[in-house]
């Protein structure tokens, strides 16, 4: 029984499902994601669709998922005589736009594959993401979010969309200072980009996971209980 994060897979299903694999992931165990499951790899929905199932992983939003379900909504309105001139206005295709531009496509393209009602139940899934979670394992305490953009004078319910899943963390700074096991887990920004190497970054109280799969990096994983790594 372990306590597994993972972030940014951004629709790499094969590494995604070797890391399962790899960490010999079962019932018994529990994994966390923290965002940006979708776009940009191959198969987004398909992971989506896997996670759909399993009952002991547990999801975070993203900016991705954020965007998804913006643009996934506005999509799944139907479209009458009534609305037809108001529905599709300028905005709508300005968030369209922007989506496609953050690497959407393949997201749309095959959310639109689905069957109608399954459309609605993947959506309904997204809907279901958190910002945030906080879980104890041991004497340790992890503050999971997307970005790990925490701000220590506010709760955490009181911090914005903005803050947690769009803005990007400062690593420099330690947040907890009086509690050093108290640890922020995030991704958002890939280890890639901070380091030049596709390995799980450590600073201050401060851990993200992205290794920037989706980027020629690696899909990372933590194993919170003894902080063993692993990569595919």
């Amino acid at each position: 029984m372990a306590t597994y994060v993972m972030s940014d897979i951004h629709g790499e299903y094969n590494k995604f499902m070797a890391m399962l694999g790899l960490i010999n992931f079962t019932d018994d165990d529990t994994l966390y994601l923290l965002g940006d499951i979708l776009d940009r790899g191959p198969e987004p929905i398909k992971i989506l669709k896997d996670l759909s199932f399993r009952s002991n992983t547990f999801c975070l939003l993203g900016n991705h998922e954020l965007m998804a379900i913006d643009v996934l909504t506005d999509l799944l309105v139907e479209i009458k005589e009534e609305n037809c001139e108001t529905h599709i206005d300028t905005s709508i295709i300005n968030k369209l736009i922007d989506y496609q531009s953050n690497d959407g496509d393949i997201t749309l393209a095959q959310f639109k594959n689905l069957p109608y009602e399954e459309r609605f139940e993947l959506l309904d899934f997204l809907k279901e993401f958190e910002l945030y979670d906080v879980v104890d394992v041991g004497d340790k305490t992890f503050v999971l979010s997307h970005t790990g953009n925490i701000n220590p004078d506010k709760t955490l319910s009181e911090h914005s969309i903005e803050e947690l899943a769009f803005l990007r963390a400062d690593y420099d700074k330690q947040v907890f200072t009086d509690e050093p096991n108290v640890f922020i887990i995030c991704g958002h920004t890939p280890t890639l980009a901070i380091t030049g190497k596709p390995e799980i970054y450590r600073k201050n109280n401060f851990i993200n996971i992205d290794c920037g799969a989706a980027f020629g990096g690696k899909l990372g994983c933590l194993r919170l209980d003894d902080f063993k790594e692993f990569y595919i």
